[in-house]
């Protein structure tokens, strides 16, 4: 079966605790993406950012995205995939966890992204209906 290493994306960039939600938003548009993992000194993932985060807690609340650290929007474990997890792990952790996006850790180091993308990619439609179901819900 299809495992997580096979199908992540390789190319991650982090934001660090101490990058600003600006600096944060400008390396998504950078990249084109709309989510981050947030790193700390220890290069260790510490949670995910994204670019809807930014807006509902930062920036709707009235706080200033050039003072809110990226670190303070990294909330309890991350949800993440092993990358040796196959497909079917990956679809029962987006479902379950109902996100679109999972880092992707071997040992303790992140070294990729699924995105519901990759899944589609890689598997027939039935298995990844059912999950946009069930992340959309």
């Amino acid at each position: 079966m299809t495992t997580a290493r096979e199908i992540m994306s390789r190319d991650v960039t982090c934001a660090q605790e101490k990058d600003s939600l600006a600096d944060a938003a400008r390396k998504m548009a950078e990249l084109n993406v709309g989510s981050l993992p947030i790193c700390g000194d220890d290069n260790r993932l510490h949670g995910m950012i994204t670019d809807r985060d930014i807006v509902v807690k930062a920036v709707a609340q009235g706080r200033n995205p050039g003072e809110v650290l990226a670190g303070e929007l990294a909330q309890g474990k991350p949800v993440t995939i092993g990358a040796d997890d196959d497909a079917a792990e990956i679809l029962r952790t987006m479902a379950q966890h109902k996100v679109r996006r999972l880092p992707v850790i071997d040992g303790h180091q992140l070294v990729g992204i699924v995105a519901v993308a990759d899944v589609a990619r890689a598997l027939p439609d039935n298995p990844v209906g059912d999950l946009i179901d069930a992340i959309s819900e």
